[in-house]
């Protein structure tokens, strides 16, 4: 029968190829690049004094998947899938957002990355979940990077956050 895992990899065919394409393979590790995010967010202070709160999830995800510009290919399952750029300094300047965020859902919050096609944000949480932050909303992406991608990279729907 046929599956949509391979034996090699974590993650769904079409997911694992797109990443792939854009240069992820397992055991990518660049912690070097991501400490470098870091500190720049850590340093990072907006005009009204807004900072933004950096994390062991957040580093971890930068060290894997930090710099990938992804471009899926394929239709998606609900939407079309997402294209996007892991940086986590498209968010440098929207710390009050995520500070906002965070304190609605009682965690802190640190951006992730773009999706280029609509300028959503991604942002992760100290424990793991991804978000993706637009003018129409606040999306939860998954409980972790493995996930939220897939989710992006296969067109799932995301669910939207109702904080408040």
């Amino acid at each position: 029968m046929h599956t949509d895992r391979t034996s090699t990899t974590r993650f769904a065919v079409p997911v694992d190829a797109a990443l792939r394409a854009a240069g992820w393979q397992p055991g990518r590790w660049d912690i070097k690049q991501a400490e470098v995010w870091a500190d720049t967010l850590r340093e990072y202070t907006s005009p009204a004094g807004h900072r933004h709160c950096v994390f062991p999830a957040a580093v971890e995800a930068w060290a894997e998947f930090g710099g990938l510009r992804v471009h899926p290919t394929g239709p998606g399952r609900v939407i079309a899938p997402a294209a996007l750029h892991l940086d986590p300094l498209h968010g440098l300047h929207m710390a009050r957002t995520l500070g906002d965020l965070g304190r609605a859902l009682d965690t802190e919050v640190c951006p992730l990355g773009s999706e280029t096609g609509t300028e959503s944000l991604l942002a992760i949480d100290s424990e793991g979940r991804v978000y993706a932050l637009d003018h129409t909303g606040d999306w939860y992406l998954g409980p972790d990077i493995d996930r939220a991608l897939s989710a992006l990279l296969s067109g799932a729907e995301p669910l939207r956050l109702t904080t408040g």
